[in-house]
């Protein structure tokens, strides 16, 4: 038999952000809700088990649940027994997860390619000099978890010296507000393919994918910023191009273009721009040879140990392997690791990195197809009302 001054139960949501790692100690919070129940008065309560059933109405604007090393969005129920005074009073609290999913479709040009180039002027060999123009694209700006990034890069190598390795990466950056601004980087996933020999223009194709991520955009919350990005690289020279894309819930419903017919590709000839004159005055004209880059290694730095239930419907690997003769295999890593393409007989290597994701998005569907258009849903239901008929 326990005395109590009232039973209460609140509903809290808020977020905290701290100068230091995994520190609970938050140095900026805001609250998105806080709203509490009186579920019983003053009174005695006898030994056994009693009920008080309670509902909270969550706002529409509350964030996605977000848990990373500087900070997290959380939302939790507490429960209080008051007590006399002297007493202990009797305390829980359960932690729970709300998804805002993010539609990609409400994002402009979101169905688009994403195209990024740069020229980069370099010296070798003490006196003689070069052009490298890099070029990366992308099937689309926005994607949803299981989805893969069809990736095409483009490489001129104006010069006489080979280039390093090129080398694509999926980029986590997640933008922490406290009292000075906090990021935290990581790569996700990093692919890698060969260099490119002197005075050749080549194509590399490749795919990425997108592991179990929290979603680009936490609405409703100003401390958290989270962002994604697709980078391409060279080992050497030194150069590299940056594509921003969004990870969301809801997938792009509408027939992307493929990076081929967005970018038409020109046969380059070093005609309007001759070859440095020692270059030229040593081994004269030299065309741009057409190759293909092929992939040295691939693999997905991120587990989702988090998502065990997580299929891949939309990726077959018979159908990849068929598709190009240069495409890698697909692969499948022990421990928790998302499936990855790679070439060869690679050996698993189970990854031990953690993953900012609450553990509850496990067990949730993710849509891996567009819901139907509103025509898409009409002339469905015309076509059963004619059947039935």
């Amino acid at each position: 038999m326990i005395s109590c001054g009232a039973i209460k139960v609140s509903c809290i949501g808020s977020c905290g952000v701290s100068n230091k790692i995994n520190d609970t100690a938050w140095t900026v919070e805001e609250q998105y809700f806080n709203s509490t129940l009186s579920l019983a008065d003053k009174g005695v309560l006898t030994a056994g088990e009693h009920n008080f059933p309670f509902q909270f109405l969550l706002p529409a604007s509350a964030p996605t649940s977000f848990e990373g090393p500087f900070g997290k969005v959380l939302h939790q129920v507490k429960a209080v027994i008051d007590t006399p005074r002297f007493s202990k009073d009797y305390k829980c609290n359960k932690i729970f997860y709300v998804l805002c999913p993010l539609n990609l479709n409400d994002i402009p040009d979101i169905e688009q390619p994403n195209t990024m180039s740069i020229t980069k002027k370099f010296n070798y060999k003490l006196v003689k000099s070069g052009n490298i123009i890099l070029t990366a694209t992308s099937d689309l700006k926005g994607y949803i978890v299981g989805q893969a990034i069809q990736l095409r890069t483009d490489i001129e190598n104006k010069s006489g010296r080979d280039t390093g390795a090129v080398v694509a990466s999926l980029l986590q950056k997640v933008a922490y507000k406290s009292k000075r601004w906090i990021y935290d980087l990581r790569t996700i996933a990093e692919v890698e393919g060969s260099g490119v020999k002197a005075w050749k223009h080549a194509e590399w194709k490749e795919q990425i994918l997108v592991p179990a991520l929290p979603q680009s955009i936490l609405q409703g919350c100003s401390l958290i910023h989270i962002d994604y990005y697709i980078q391409v690289s060279l080992k050497s020279p030194d150069v590299s191009v940056t594509l921003p894309i969004y990870i969301g819930n809801i997938a792009v419903n509408r027939v992307p273009l493929s990076p081929s017919r967005s970018i038409q590709h020109i046969p380059s000839v070093v005609v309007p721009s001759a070859p440095p004159e020692e270059e030229e005055a040593a081994s004269g004209y030299h065309p741009m040879d057409n190759v293909s880059i092929p992939t040295k290694s691939h693999s997905q730095q991120q587990p989702f140990s988090y998502a065990p239930g997580l299929s891949f419907q939309e990726i077959r690997a018979d159908s990849e392997q068929t598709g190009s003769p240069n495409h890698p295999t697909l692969c499948l890593s022990t421990g928790a690791t998302v499936p990855y393409y790679a070439e060869g007989n690679v050996v698993p290597v189970p990854t031990a990195s953690s993953l900012i994701l609450p553990p509850e998005y496990s067990t949730w569907g993710y849509p891996y197809e567009a819901p139907p258009s509103y025509e898409q849903s009409c002339s469905s239901a015309n076509s059963s009302i004619s059947n039935g008929n």
